[in-house]
């Protein structure tokens, strides 16, 4: 027995698989298969070719090597989809947002090679063990539930959570769920161009106790990395889609999910109130038109009798560059609320949904485009913020 193999068992050592490439590689992945806190499960150049071993839950931590200077968001989301072991980022070059934009993706951690052989087994050994103490506590994902709603039908609301769902998938690396309760005439899998076997209706209907697996047998996966819950596809099926039943979905969703975004109908009936105990960010959509604007005043006096709070409320006004004689700071008067964010009136809008692919991914350059990926952004940091608050919180319960 080599000294390598007598110091192993003597101690766990940590399940790793190398994915991607980048300058100094090569030298540290053999340093690491070499070392006797390491197994070095497998590597592969991308993230596809790995696909296979990444599945399976057996991984502990993933290294993926980048040569770009920027975060490669569409590789972390191909990751995320095959295995839920933290991630550590490895760069041969980066630039001042990297961190940032690596923290907002929930990477674990971001090094620069070539790098001391220790150094990087410390962050692993580190990604290690606060993947363990959060599956210890019951799980290391507790999804962010974001609903979009307004009180009036024309307002662009499918058309603003379909976008920000798919540029949180895709553009943030985030597991993300679009949960459609327009559940008479939603809309949300025309708009995604997909064409659904199963929908909500479908799944609440299903014998059998809903957990994590199920779920993921009745979502429909968009090719950014989104996965879809539609609405049914009968409005006489919406009765089915219990108060009870959507409190359980909500729930394993946010098991299962980073970001949950769910697309409603106009109206607060019993979904929405279901849904509305569990938001933790209500984007409440409006326009420079009157009445709408009388409608979401309406429906900021009806959340206020409903004690939900104000500062999870975000006034999105929608074609806020419309010239039809009204401005922002005349929306913020009548509501006496400010407006979080702008979303711009863009031809690049109409075009995308006549073809079923959101503007957010077919037109990326567009104002529309632009000023989505940054309202996806809030919610990430905002997400972030939470995460530590969290545990902030935990540490000093624990003292």
């Amino acid at each position: 027995m080599s000294m390598n193999e007598m110091e192993t068992n003597g101690r766990d050592t940590v399940r790793v698989f190398v994915t991607g490439l980048c300058d100094g590689l090569p030298d540290l992945r053999e340093a690491l298969g070499k070392h006797p806190e390491i197994e070095l499960v497998g590597s592969s150049d991308n993230v596809l070719e790995g696909a296979s071993t990444l599945t399976g839950g057996h991984l502990q931590v993933v290294l993926h090597a980048t040569r770009s200077a920027t975060l490669p968001a569409n590789d972390v989301a191909a990751i995320r989809e095959y295995t839920k072991a933290p991630v550590i980022l490895l760069a041969s070059g980066g630039s001042p947002s990297l961190l940032e934009d690596a923290l907002d993706a929930d990477i674990a951690d971001v090094l620069l090679l070539p790098q001391l052989t220790d150094n990087v087994v410390f962050s692993i050994k580190k990604a290690c063990h606060t993947g363990r103490k959060q599956q210890a506590s019951g799980g290391g994902r507790q999804g962010r539930l974001v609903t979009v709603f307004s009180p009036k039908g024309g307002t662009g609301k499918t058309v603003l959570s379909t976008n920000i769902s798919a540029s949180l998938a895709k553009h943030w690396g985030k597991r993300a769920l679009l949960l459609d309760l327009d559940l008479q005439f939603g809309d949300a899998a025309i708009m995604l161009g997909i064409e659904p076997e199963k929908t909500i209706y479908d799944l609440v209907t299903a014998p059998g106790e809903l957990d994590s697996e199920k779920l993921a047998g009745y979502t429909t996966r968009h090719a950014c990395g989104l996965d879809v819950l539609p609405a049914p596809l009968r409005p006489e099926d919406a009765e089915l889609v219990t108060e009870a039943k959507l409190a359980r979905l909500l729930e394993v969703a946010r098991e299962s999910y980073d970001v949950i975004v769910v697309d409603t109908s106009p109206f607060f009936h019993g979904p929405m109130l279901a849904t509305l105990d569990r938001t933790d960010e209500l984007l409440l959509l409006t326009s420079l038109d009157v009445p709408t604007i009388k409608n979401v005043r309406l429906s900021l006096q009806t959340l206020e009798l409903l004690s939900f709070p104000q500062d999870r409320i975000k006034v999105v006004l929608n074609r806020a560059n419309s010239k039809v004689g009204m401005q922002r700071k005349e929306v913020e008067s009548a509501l006496e609320l400010g407006v979080r964010y702008e979303i711009p009136s863009d031809r690049a809008v109409p075009l995308a949904v006549n073809r079923g692919n959101p503007a957010v991914l077919a037109d990326g350059k567009s104002e529309f485009s632009r000023s989505v990926r940054e309202l996806a952004k809030s919610l990430v940091t905002a997400q972030t913020v939470a995460k530590e608050r969290k545990k902030f919180l935990a540490a000093l319960a624990r003292a």
